[in-house]
């Protein structure tokens, strides 16, 4: 019998050997599960503007709560509420170091000290849970700060201070904490007119040409220079960066000028890094430039309409996405409520392919999930984020069908605990 019993086990042995194995697999995926998952961070405006002011088109009544946080389906790109940062002075804009362990917000209607400048907090995230746990904040160097950039390095991050008109450059310390500006930049010039040169027929569309407004500023993807937008000036700054001290000079040329009154507001380079496309506010266009990065020059090349034919009445541009694949480009527009979809041709020009309706009023921003599958965008208005599906093949945007509630969104960020 004992050796009938051993010719047993001896037959089921690796069988039992691989549901050992299996197990000991499962367990291993489900201990890592955690470390695995994609998040989703939505940035809005969370307390109204009281003192702004008088040609602030997009008051916010403050609906939002803070940081919203989900964890993001992968199966279907869903967004699963997993908590609120609550936080009452408008994190319009975030973003997110490569390790994904620090998060940042420009906090738009805060007002601390005597001058009343905005201030940018420092977050860790919690890889397991998705959670923010507040470590530090400072001030911003100027007042309404609306976004928040990193340096490809990690060393720096760049503020664009849309109240004050001004761009800063801070230190990013070893634990991931910000230290006070060590260069800070107030435009200067000549405000542009109350009429945008490109705008439709019958456009009222006036926001901020009544002072500058630095409304966006990134590095170029080399970290040689530093750019950034004045909607006021009608302008497209350009820096020299120094990346030991984060001193921004003026470059030479220091500027491009847009058509005047057409208000530049965001801009995104194209993934070779020879392209550049800015939206312009007012103006309702793309203008196309081909970018020099070793002089760190712009030439322009095109503008395009972001309206369709026969388009009339106001409208303001808020965002411009280039897809990863470089092959498609994708710009908002606000009242007329639509994303705007071009093609890009082998010269790097845009050809306009047509339009999706956002499924809410005033689209503050929008941004891709990590695989490029899905765009979300913030109808900020609307108190919701739309998410539709992308045709990698077309550049065509078709609504899912689902939208997640969120008072006032403003931005959109995703991280992603799956990729290296």
């Amino acid at each position: 019998m004992a050796h009938l019993f051993h010719l047993a086990v001896s037959a089921t042995a690796p069988l039992v050997l691989a549901v050992v194995m299996l197990s000991g697999i499962t367990q291993a995926i489900r201990a890592d599960e955690p470390t695995r998952r994609l998040y989703a961070y939505i940035g809005t405006f969370s307390s109204p503007l009281k003192d702004v002011l008088p040609t602030q088109v997009d008051l916010p009544p403050g609906n939002g709560r803070g940081i919203h946080i989900f964890e993001v389906d992968r199966t279907n790109g869903i967004l699963k509420p997993n908590g609120i940062y609550e936080l009452g002075t408008s994190p319009s804009c975030l973003c997110v170091n490569s390790a994904r362990t620090r998060l940042y917000s420009a906090n738009e209607t805060d007002r601390v000290g005597d001058n009343k400048h905005g201030s940018i907090n420092t977050y860790s995230i919690d890889a397991t849970t998705g959670q923010l746990t507040l470590l530090s904040s400072v001030e911003s160097g100027g007042a309404g700060p609306t976004y928040v950039s990193m340096h490809p390095s990690g060393k720096w991050l760049f503020v664009a201070n849309y109240f004050g008109g001004s761009v800063a450059s801070f230190p990013i310390k070893e634990d991931g904490n910000l230290g006070a500006a060590v260069c800070l930049i107030n435009d200067d010039g000549a405000i542009g007119p109350t009429r945008a040169a490109s705008a439709p027929p019958g456009s009222f569309a006036f926001s901020g040409h009544d002072r500058t407004h630095a409304h966006m500023i990134q590095s170029d993807p080399s970290g040689q220079f530093v750019l950034h937008v004045d909607l006021g000036l009608d302008k497209i700054f350009i820096n020299r960066f120094d990346q030991s001290s984060g001193l921004l000079t003026p470059n030479d040329p220091p500027f491009v000028e847009l058509p005047a009154g057409d208000g530049p507001r965001h801009f995104h380079f194209h993934p070779n890094g020879k392209w550049f496309y800015s939206v312009q506010e007012e103006g309702s266009t793309v203008a196309v430039y081909d970018y020099n990065s070793t002089a760190g020059t712009l030439h322009h090349r095109q503008t395009i309409s972001t309206l369709p034919p026969g388009y009339a009445g106001s409208n303001f541009c808020s965002e411009i996405l280039v897809s990863p694949d470089g092959r498609f480009v994708y710009a908002g527009n606000r009242l007329y409520d639509s994303i705007a979809m071009y093609a890009v041709g082998e010269d790097g020009l845009l050809n306009y392919i047509g339009e999706e309706w956002t499924r809410g009023n005033y689209p503050r921003s929008f941004s891709l999930d990590p695989t490029g599958s899905y765009l979300y965008c913030c109808n900020q208005r609307a108190d919701n984020v739309a998410m539709f599906h992308v045709d990698k093949q077309s550049g065509k945007l078709h609504f899912s069908g689902h939208f997640t509630a969120v008072g006032n969104p403003s931005h959109v960020v995703c991280v992603d605990f799956a990729s290296p």
